[in-house]
Formats: C-alpha cells, sequence, structure tokens
C-alpha cells in the first residue's frame, strides 16, 4: 500500500459513500461501514471470481479494480474499472446468482465488504437508493451495449483511440496530459478486445502520428480532436 493512502474510519467511509448515494440517513449509513468489513489490498489481488457465491458486494474506497470475465484460453476481456466510490458485484448479489464477471486489483485499493442481507434491506427502506441503484444498472447495461456494437462495426485502430478517450474521461490527465492510470500493454489489449502485439503496433502508429507520447506504461495524450476523431467519439 503506498505511503500516501490512510485507512478510513467510518465518517471517511460515509463521506466518500454519500458522493455517490446521497439518499442514505446517518442510520443507514451506519449499517453499511464497520472498521472490519475493509481491506487494505495489493495490486494482483483477486476480489471475486466467475461462479463465487455472491454473499454480498463491494464499495471501492480508495485504488483502482478492473472487473472483467475470462474467455477461451484464460483471456481477460475487461468490462469496466471501478474507482473510488464505486460499487461492484452487487447485481450479482441481489439476484442471488454466482458472480458472472472476476474483480482484481490493479492499483492498491481500500474496499469494504457489504453483505447482501444490508444492501437488500437499504434498498427496501429507502426507494431514492433504489432509484439511484437502477440509474447505475442502466448506465452499465448502456455501455455493455456501445462495446457490443464498437466490436462490430469499428477497427481495432479506432476502438483503441476510443478506449484512451474512455480511459481520459475517467480518470482524468495528469498536469503533463498522461493519463492519470498506467495500464500494461495486455490490460489495455483486453479493454479493446484484440491481440497484445496489436495494441503496441497501433500505440506506435499513433506515436509518429503524434496523437500520443509513451514513456513506459504512461501514455501522454498529445491532441485529443484528432484522436477522438479516430475513434468516432463525439
Amino acid at each position: 500500500m503506498s505511503q500516501n493512502q490512510t485507512f478510513p474510519n467510518c465518517d471517511q467511509l460515509a463521506e466518500c459513500f454519500a458522493r455517490t448515494f446521497k439518499h442514505l440517513s446517518s442510520d443507514q449509513m451506519n449499517l453499511l461501514f464497520w472498521e472490519e468489513q475493509c481491506e487494505l489490498l495489493k495490486r494482483g489481488k483477486v476480489i471475486y471470481a466467475e461462479g463465487d457465491s455472491a454473499r454480498g458486494c463491494y464499495f471501492v474506497y480508495s485504488g483502482v479494480l478492473k472487473v472483467f470475465k475470462t474467455g477461451l484460453e484464460g483471456k481477460e476481456q475487461i468490462i469496466r474499472f471501478a474507482k473510488s466510490g464505486d460499487i461492484i458485484g452487487f447485481r450479482s448479489a441481489l439476484s442471488q446468482e454466482p458472480a458472472c464477471t472476476s474483480s482484481k486489483v490493479i492499483e492498491d485499493a481500500i474496499v469494504c465488504f457489504i453483505s447482501s442481507d444490508t444492501f437488500t434491506k437499504l434498498i427496501q427502506q429507502n426507494p431514492d437508493f433504489s432509484l439511484e441503484l437502477i440509474k447505475m444498472t442502466c448506465k452499465e447495461l448502456g455501455q455493455a451495449n456501445s462495446y457490443i456494437t464498437d466490436i462490430a462495426q469499428k477497427s481495432v485502430r479506432e476502438r483503441l483511440a476510443e478506449v484512451l478517450m474512455q480511459l481520459m474521461e475517467t480518470f482524468g490527465l495528469a498536469q503533463d496530459n498522461t493519463l492519470q492510470i498506467s495500464l500494461t500493454r495486455e490490460e489495455l489489449a483486453n479493454m479493446v478486445g484484440t491481440a497484445t502485439e496489436s495494441v503496441i503496433r497501433l500505440l506506435s502508429e499513433f506515436k509518429n502520428d503524434g496523437l500520443i507520447e509513451i514513456k513506459g506504461r504512461k501514455i501522454k495524450i498529445v491532441d485529443v480532436r484528432s484522436l477522438k476523431r479516430v475513434g468516432g467519439v463525439y
């Protein structure tokens, strides 16, 4: 765990949670967070795996997780990333079905477990909280529909440009226009849905075209407008 990460108290957890869900009372917040339910997790730690029994869901206080499915020969397809304020695994927990995805830490994280019973109780008690969850689910389904369309209709070059724009929107840019998330080339390929070699080649092309600069894992966005045009992002 990086030194600038400190273990949160209940008030800090509630404050972070309230940025996403604004409609819970103090008593309802107290149902959610107990210190023993939170863990400091290192990069590479698996939170849950496909097929696991969904006993609850997980709130991300800090750090970054990837949510993915595993296909043929163990190849990952990254569905999305979860960062501070996000909840993962709640759909399987509510439907009482085995987890349909896996989740792994890619930047050291503080993650808090919320049991299915607690989560269900909050939904039953608070209609506004339920509505926020419905909106979140609809947003995720919309993103999944867009991804299916992109896979069918866009080239790998277009999809990589779009993924870089999505990462910029999700995690932002540092002052020097570098993406504020560091991914391996394999992880980028698992987002785009292609081979790692193809991503390496295309990143080199983007660099030669003056769209990005590369330093190790770090990617600097040089020409946002042109990159959006390549990715068909408007």
